[in-house]
Protein backbone atom coordinates (compact mmCIF):
# COMPACT_ATOMS: atom_id res chain seq x y z
CA UNK A 1 0.00 0.00 0.00
CA UNK A 2 1.03 3.53 -0.49
CA UNK A 3 3.04 5.27 2.41
CA UNK A 4 1.83 8.47 4.14
CA UNK A 5 4.40 10.56 1.59
CA UNK A 6 2.28 9.16 -1.34
CA UNK A 7 -0.49 10.39 0.38
CA UNK A 8 0.85 13.99 1.17
CA UNK A 9 1.95 14.31 -2.92
CA UNK A 10 -1.93 13.47 -3.81
CA UNK A 11 -2.97 15.94 -1.27
CA UNK A 12 -0.27 18.98 -2.56
CA UNK A 13 -1.97 18.12 -6.13
CA UNK A 14 -5.46 18.41 -4.71
CA UNK A 15 -4.53 21.73 -3.18
CA UNK A 16 -3.38 22.89 -6.78
CA UNK A 17 -6.87 21.86 -8.33
CA UNK A 18 -8.52 24.73 -10.73
CA UNK A 19 -10.96 24.09 -13.37
CA UNK A 20 -8.86 21.86 -16.08
CA UNK A 21 -9.37 17.71 -15.58
CA UNK A 22 -6.11 16.18 -14.97
CA UNK A 23 -3.91 13.07 -13.66
CA UNK A 24 -3.18 13.20 -9.86
CA UNK A 25 -1.34 9.78 -9.63
CA UNK A 26 -0.30 7.76 -12.17
CA UNK A 27 0.32 4.91 -10.50
CA UNK A 28 0.47 2.41 -13.89
CA UNK A 29 3.62 3.89 -14.67
CA UNK A 30 5.82 2.33 -12.21
CA UNK A 31 7.10 5.53 -10.57
CA UNK A 32 5.09 5.44 -7.26
CA UNK A 33 6.68 1.97 -5.50
CA UNK A 34 3.63 0.52 -3.73
CA UNK A 35 0.79 2.05 -6.00
CA UNK A 36 1.50 0.73 -9.47
CA UNK A 37 -2.33 -0.39 -8.92
CA UNK A 38 -3.84 2.98 -9.06
CA UNK A 39 -4.26 6.00 -11.01
CA UNK A 40 -6.66 8.61 -9.54
CA UNK A 41 -8.09 11.23 -11.80
CA UNK A 42 -10.21 14.65 -11.02
CA UNK A 43 -13.07 15.62 -12.87
CA UNK A 44 -14.45 18.63 -11.42
CA UNK A 45 -16.38 18.12 -8.94
CA UNK A 46 -15.61 14.00 -8.90
CA UNK A 47 -12.57 12.22 -8.28
CA UNK A 48 -12.19 8.90 -10.17
CA UNK A 49 -9.80 6.41 -8.61
CA UNK A 50 -9.35 3.50 -11.32
CA UNK A 51 -8.05 -0.19 -9.36
CA UNK A 52 -5.88 -2.15 -11.66
CA UNK A 53 -5.54 -5.07 -9.02
CA UNK A 54 -7.68 -6.75 -6.28
CA UNK A 55 -6.93 -5.45 -2.80
CA UNK A 56 -7.38 -6.83 0.80
CA UNK A 57 -10.27 -5.95 2.39
CA UNK A 58 -8.88 -3.20 4.56
CA UNK A 59 -6.98 -1.48 2.23
CA UNK A 60 -9.89 -1.01 -0.07
CA UNK A 61 -11.68 1.13 3.04
CA UNK A 62 -8.61 2.53 4.05
CA UNK A 63 -8.26 4.03 0.79
CA UNK A 64 -12.00 4.72 0.27
CA UNK A 65 -12.18 6.66 3.38
CA UNK A 66 -8.50 8.65 2.29
CA UNK A 67 -10.67 9.51 -0.83
CA UNK A 68 -13.93 10.72 0.67
CA UNK A 69 -11.96 12.56 3.22
CA UNK A 70 -9.79 14.75 0.64
CA UNK A 71 -13.35 14.87 -1.42
CA UNK A 72 -14.68 16.44 1.75
CA UNK A 73 -11.69 18.71 2.34
CA UNK A 74 -12.05 20.02 -1.04
CA UNK A 75 -15.44 20.17 -1.83
CA UNK A 76 -15.57 17.78 -4.15
CA UNK A 77 -18.98 16.16 -5.01
CA UNK A 78 -18.11 12.67 -5.89
CA UNK A 79 -15.62 9.70 -5.81
CA UNK A 80 -16.07 7.01 -7.96
CA UNK A 81 -14.00 3.74 -7.62
CA UNK A 82 -13.53 1.69 -11.07
CA UNK A 83 -12.05 -1.70 -10.59
CA UNK A 84 -10.98 -2.32 -14.31
CA UNK A 85 -9.54 -5.76 -13.13
CA UNK A 86 -13.46 -6.71 -12.95
CA UNK A 87 -15.52 -7.72 -16.46
CA UNK A 88 -17.02 -4.25 -17.34
CA UNK A 89 -15.20 -2.49 -15.36
CA UNK A 90 -17.51 -1.97 -12.67
CA UNK A 91 -18.05 1.47 -11.06
CA UNK A 92 -19.38 1.99 -7.38
CA UNK A 93 -19.60 5.58 -5.87
CA UNK A 94 -18.08 5.78 -2.55
CA UNK A 95 -18.86 9.06 -1.45
CA UNK A 96 -21.62 11.84 -2.47
CA UNK A 97 -23.33 11.78 -5.61
CA UNK A 98 -22.68 11.99 -9.37
CA UNK A 99 -23.68 15.15 -10.77
CA UNK A 100 -26.26 14.61 -13.52
CA UNK A 101 -24.14 15.59 -16.72
CA UNK A 102 -20.08 15.14 -15.82
CA UNK A 103 -17.61 16.65 -18.05
CA UNK A 104 -13.39 16.86 -18.69
CA UNK A 105 -12.47 20.25 -18.25
CA UNK A 106 -9.91 21.74 -20.83
CA UNK A 107 -9.69 25.35 -20.58
CA UNK A 108 -12.80 26.97 -22.23
CA UNK A 109 -13.96 23.27 -23.56
CA UNK A 110 -15.62 20.37 -22.09
CA UNK A 111 -16.55 17.08 -23.08
CA UNK A 112 -19.24 15.07 -21.64
CA UNK A 113 -18.17 12.07 -19.69
CA UNK A 114 -19.23 8.55 -19.21
CA UNK A 115 -18.70 7.15 -15.15
CA UNK A 116 -21.37 4.30 -15.19
CA UNK A 117 -19.26 1.76 -15.21
CA UNK A 118 -17.49 1.63 -19.06
CA UNK A 119 -13.93 0.79 -19.02
CA UNK A 120 -13.34 3.92 -21.08
CA UNK A 121 -14.79 6.97 -20.08
CA UNK A 122 -14.85 9.27 -23.35
CA UNK A 123 -12.18 11.24 -22.55
CA UNK A 124 -8.21 10.29 -22.07
CA UNK A 125 -6.12 12.98 -20.25
CA UNK A 126 -2.88 11.92 -21.81
CA UNK A 127 -3.47 12.63 -24.82
CA UNK A 128 -2.97 16.22 -23.94
CA UNK A 129 0.27 16.21 -25.38
CA UNK A 130 -1.61 15.52 -29.17
CA UNK A 131 -4.33 18.26 -28.21
CA UNK A 132 -1.61 21.15 -27.73
CA UNK A 133 0.46 20.24 -30.78
CA UNK A 134 -2.89 19.72 -32.80
CA UNK A 135 -4.11 23.57 -31.30
CA UNK A 136 -0.94 24.90 -32.70
CA UNK A 137 -1.03 24.18 -35.95
CA UNK A 138 -4.51 23.57 -37.10
CA UNK A 139 -5.57 27.32 -37.82
CA UNK A 140 -7.28 26.82 -41.39
CA UNK A 141 -6.48 22.94 -42.24
CA UNK A 142 -9.03 20.03 -43.71
CA UNK A 143 -8.50 17.39 -41.03
CA UNK A 144 -8.55 14.30 -41.40
CA UNK A 145 -9.57 12.11 -37.71
CA UNK A 146 -9.32 8.44 -37.98
CA UNK A 147 -10.61 6.76 -35.12
CA UNK A 148 -11.95 9.54 -34.33
CA UNK A 149 -13.96 8.25 -31.09
CA UNK A 150 -15.82 11.19 -29.24
CA UNK A 151 -14.31 13.47 -31.16
CA UNK A 152 -12.14 15.61 -28.57
CA UNK A 153 -9.38 16.08 -31.00
CA UNK A 154 -12.05 17.40 -33.49
CA UNK A 155 -13.53 19.87 -31.10
CA UNK A 156 -10.23 21.20 -30.43
CA UNK A 157 -9.15 21.54 -34.43
CA UNK A 158 -12.31 23.68 -34.66
CA UNK A 159 -11.96 26.05 -31.81
CA UNK A 160 -8.63 26.47 -33.12
CA UNK A 161 -9.83 27.72 -36.45
CA UNK A 162 -9.64 24.78 -38.59
CA UNK A 163 -11.65 25.04 -41.79
CA UNK A 164 -12.77 21.83 -41.62
CA UNK A 165 -12.79 18.31 -39.64
CA UNK A 166 -13.77 14.44 -40.85
CA UNK A 167 -14.15 11.96 -37.86
CA UNK A 168 -14.57 8.58 -38.96
CA UNK A 169 -15.04 5.75 -36.82
CA UNK A 170 -17.06 2.85 -36.48
CA UNK A 171 -18.77 2.99 -33.24
CA UNK A 172 -22.20 5.30 -34.25
CA UNK A 173 -22.53 5.86 -30.42
CA UNK A 174 -19.27 7.38 -29.97
CA UNK A 175 -19.46 9.55 -33.02
CA UNK A 176 -22.98 10.59 -31.73
CA UNK A 177 -21.35 11.50 -28.31
CA UNK A 178 -19.04 13.76 -30.50
CA UNK A 179 -21.81 15.40 -31.99
CA UNK A 180 -22.83 16.10 -28.60
CA UNK A 181 -19.09 17.43 -27.44
CA UNK A 182 -19.74 19.55 -30.83
CA UNK A 183 -23.07 21.41 -29.11
CA UNK A 184 -21.76 21.97 -26.10
CA UNK A 185 -18.81 23.87 -26.88
CA UNK A 186 -21.00 25.68 -29.39
CA UNK A 187 -18.81 24.74 -32.58
CA UNK A 188 -20.47 25.20 -35.82
CA UNK A 189 -21.73 21.95 -37.32
CA UNK A 190 -21.07 23.06 -41.01
CA UNK A 191 -17.11 22.75 -40.31
CA UNK A 192 -17.13 19.12 -39.24
CA UNK A 193 -18.48 15.73 -40.88
CA UNK A 194 -18.83 12.06 -39.08
CA UNK A 195 -18.44 8.69 -40.71
CA UNK A 196 -19.81 6.04 -38.93
CA UNK A 197 -17.62 3.18 -41.49
CA UNK A 198 -15.60 0.28 -40.65
CA UNK A 199 -12.30 2.39 -41.49
CA UNK A 200 -10.15 -0.51 -42.79
CA UNK A 201 -13.07 -1.27 -45.46
CA UNK A 202 -13.96 2.08 -46.56
CA UNK A 203 -10.25 3.53 -47.58
CA UNK A 204 -12.34 4.82 -50.83
CA UNK A 205 -15.06 6.91 -49.07
CA UNK A 206 -12.78 8.13 -46.87
CA UNK A 207 -10.53 9.25 -49.53
CA UNK A 208 -13.11 11.33 -51.93
CA UNK A 209 -13.06 13.45 -49.13
CA UNK A 210 -9.14 14.80 -49.23
CA UNK A 211 -6.96 15.13 -50.27
CA UNK A 212 -6.41 16.67 -45.87
CA UNK A 213 -3.67 18.83 -44.92
CA UNK A 214 -3.60 17.13 -41.59
CA UNK A 215 -4.33 13.32 -40.28
CA UNK A 216 -5.03 12.44 -36.79
CA UNK A 217 -4.16 8.61 -36.01
CA UNK A 218 -5.35 7.36 -32.98
CA UNK A 219 -6.54 3.32 -33.55
CA UNK A 220 -7.53 1.02 -30.62
CA UNK A 221 -4.18 -1.19 -29.29
CA UNK A 222 -6.21 -4.66 -29.49
CA UNK A 223 -10.22 -4.77 -30.53
CA UNK A 224 -9.98 -8.13 -31.75
CA UNK A 225 -12.18 -8.35 -34.83
CA UNK A 226 -11.99 -4.66 -35.72
CA UNK A 227 -8.67 -3.88 -34.87
CA UNK A 228 -5.12 -4.75 -33.70
CA UNK A 229 -2.29 -2.78 -33.81
CA UNK A 230 0.50 -5.20 -34.16
CA UNK A 231 -1.59 -6.30 -36.71
CA UNK A 232 -3.25 -3.67 -38.69
CA UNK A 233 -1.48 0.07 -38.21
CA UNK A 234 0.54 -0.74 -41.16
CA UNK A 235 -1.95 -0.83 -43.45
CA UNK A 236 -3.31 2.46 -42.41
CA UNK A 237 -0.07 4.09 -42.73
CA UNK A 238 0.26 2.57 -46.36
CA UNK A 239 -2.78 4.83 -47.10
CA UNK A 240 -1.57 8.22 -46.07
CA UNK A 241 -0.02 8.55 -49.71
CA UNK A 242 -4.05 8.50 -51.06
CA UNK A 243 -5.13 10.67 -48.33
CA UNK A 244 -2.56 13.95 -47.54
CA UNK A 245 -1.28 16.62 -49.61
CA UNK A 246 2.40 16.88 -49.73
CA UNK A 247 3.62 18.51 -47.00
CA UNK A 248 0.81 17.57 -44.71
CA UNK A 249 1.63 16.75 -41.42
CA UNK A 250 0.44 12.97 -39.67
CA UNK A 251 0.11 12.22 -35.47
CA UNK A 252 0.34 8.89 -35.04
CA UNK A 253 -0.75 7.80 -31.64
CA UNK A 254 -0.21 4.18 -30.54
CA UNK A 255 -1.19 3.12 -26.22
CA UNK A 256 0.15 -0.29 -26.48
CA UNK A 257 2.40 -0.86 -23.73
CA UNK A 258 3.90 -4.02 -25.99
CA UNK A 259 4.75 -1.94 -28.64
CA UNK A 260 7.74 0.48 -28.35
CA UNK A 261 8.31 3.79 -30.88
CA UNK A 262 10.94 1.43 -33.38
CA UNK A 263 7.37 -0.84 -33.92
CA UNK A 264 6.18 2.80 -35.55
CA UNK A 265 9.29 3.68 -37.45
CA UNK A 266 10.12 -0.10 -39.21
CA UNK A 267 6.42 0.68 -40.15
CA UNK A 268 6.94 4.09 -41.99
CA UNK A 269 10.17 2.80 -43.47
CA UNK A 270 8.32 -0.11 -44.94
CA UNK A 271 4.79 1.37 -45.62
CA UNK A 272 5.43 4.81 -46.12
CA UNK A 273 8.83 6.16 -46.69
CA UNK A 274 7.81 9.20 -47.81
CA UNK A 275 6.83 10.14 -44.27
CA UNK A 276 9.55 12.12 -42.25
CA UNK A 277 9.56 12.23 -38.49
CA UNK A 278 9.84 15.21 -36.95
CA UNK A 279 9.30 14.17 -33.04
CA UNK A 280 8.07 12.15 -30.64
CA UNK A 281 5.94 14.78 -27.89
CA UNK A 282 6.82 14.52 -24.61
CA UNK A 283 4.67 12.68 -22.17
CA UNK A 284 2.33 14.93 -20.35
CA UNK A 285 4.32 15.43 -16.74
CA UNK A 286 1.16 13.81 -15.00
CA UNK A 287 2.55 10.84 -16.35
CA UNK A 288 5.55 9.69 -15.65
CA UNK A 289 6.76 6.37 -16.95
CA UNK A 290 9.52 4.21 -15.65
CA UNK A 291 9.80 2.70 -19.24
CA UNK A 292 8.82 5.75 -21.84
CA UNK A 293 8.47 3.15 -24.51
CA UNK A 294 5.43 1.20 -22.81
CA UNK A 295 3.54 4.66 -22.54
CA UNK A 296 1.38 6.50 -25.32
CA UNK A 297 3.72 7.01 -27.99
CA UNK A 298 2.47 10.37 -29.97
CA UNK A 299 4.99 10.76 -33.30
CA UNK A 300 4.83 14.18 -35.64
CA UNK A 301 5.31 12.90 -38.74
CA UNK A 302 4.86 14.88 -42.44
CA UNK A 303 4.01 13.44 -45.59
CA UNK A 304 6.76 14.65 -48.32
CA UNK A 305 7.19 12.44 -51.23
CA UNK A 306 10.24 12.45 -53.30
Amino acid sequence: MATEAHWRAVDSALQQLGGDSRRLLHGRGGCFAGWEFLCLDYFAPVLLATLYGQLQPQLQIRLSRRLAAAARQYGLEAVVVQRRYRGGAACEIVYGQLPRNPVARRGELCFGIDLDGRQNIGFFLDMEPGRRWLQQRVAGKRVLNLFAYTCSFSVVAQAAGAEWVLNVDMSRAALERGRENHRLNGLAPAAVSYLAVDIMKSWGRIGRRGPYDMALIDPPSYQPGSFVAGRDYGRVIRRIPQLLKPGGDILLCLNAPELGEDFLLRLLAVECPGCRVVERLAAHPDFPDRDPQRGLKLLHCRYEPA
